[in-house]
C-alpha cells in the first residue's frame, strides 16, 4: 500500500530533498542550484512511501496565480518507478491544492513524461517543447 504524505516536519523535508537529488541531480544532471530554489518554503511538498515505509516519491505545489497551483518536482526513485508512486503524489498534491481552492493546475511535464500526465487529465499547452535546465519540457494544464 502507498501512504503519500504532507509534509510536516524537517524529517520528512529531508526524506523529499534526497529523493529529488538522487532523480534530478545525480540522475539527470540538472544543477544544484535551479533543484533547490527560493520557493522551497513556499510550497507544500509531499512524500510518498511504500509498505516497507521507505521514501521513495516526492513532489511540491505552489501558489501560481489566483486559484492555480503549479505542481512541481514530482520525482520517484528508479526502483520505484511504474509502481504507482508518481500518480499517488499528483492525487495528493491536487487534493492539498482543492483544499486551498485552487480550480486549475500546471505543470511543466519533461517530455518523456508526457503521457503520464495526460492519463491524470493534464493538457499540453505548448506548442513545442522548450528546455529547462538542459532538459526538454511542455506546460500542460488541468481544469477541475
Amino acid at each position: 500500500m502507498i501512504t503519500v504524505e504532507k509534509v510536516t516536519t524537517d524529517e520528512q523535508y529531508q526524506q523529499a530533498l534526497a529523493i529529488r537529488t538522487e532523480v534530478f541531480i545525480e540522475e539527470q544532471q540538472v544543477p544544484p542550484e535551479l533543484e533547490v530554489d527560493e520557493y522551497e518554503q513556499v510550497a507544500t511538498h509531499v512524500v510518498a512511501y511504500s509498505e516497507s515505509g521507505e521514501a521513495v516519491a516526492a513532489g511540491r505545489i505552489l501558489p501560481y496565480g489566483d486559484g492555480v497551483g503549479k505542481m512541481q518536482r514530482i520525482a520517484v526513485l528508479k526502483q520505484a518507478r511504474t509502481g504507482g508512486y508518481g500518480r499517488a503524489v499528483m492525487n495528493k498534491l491536487e487534493e492539498i491544492g482543492r483544499e486551498l481552492g485552487y480550480t486549475e493546475f500546471v505543470l511543466e511535464a519533461q517530455t518523456h513524461a508526457e503521457g503520464f500526465y495526460e492519463k491524470l487529465g493534464y493538457q499540453t499547452l505548448s506548442p513545442e517543447p522548450f528546455l529547462e535546465a538542459g532538459i526538454w519540457h511542455v506546460k500542460m494544464v488541468k481544469h477541475l
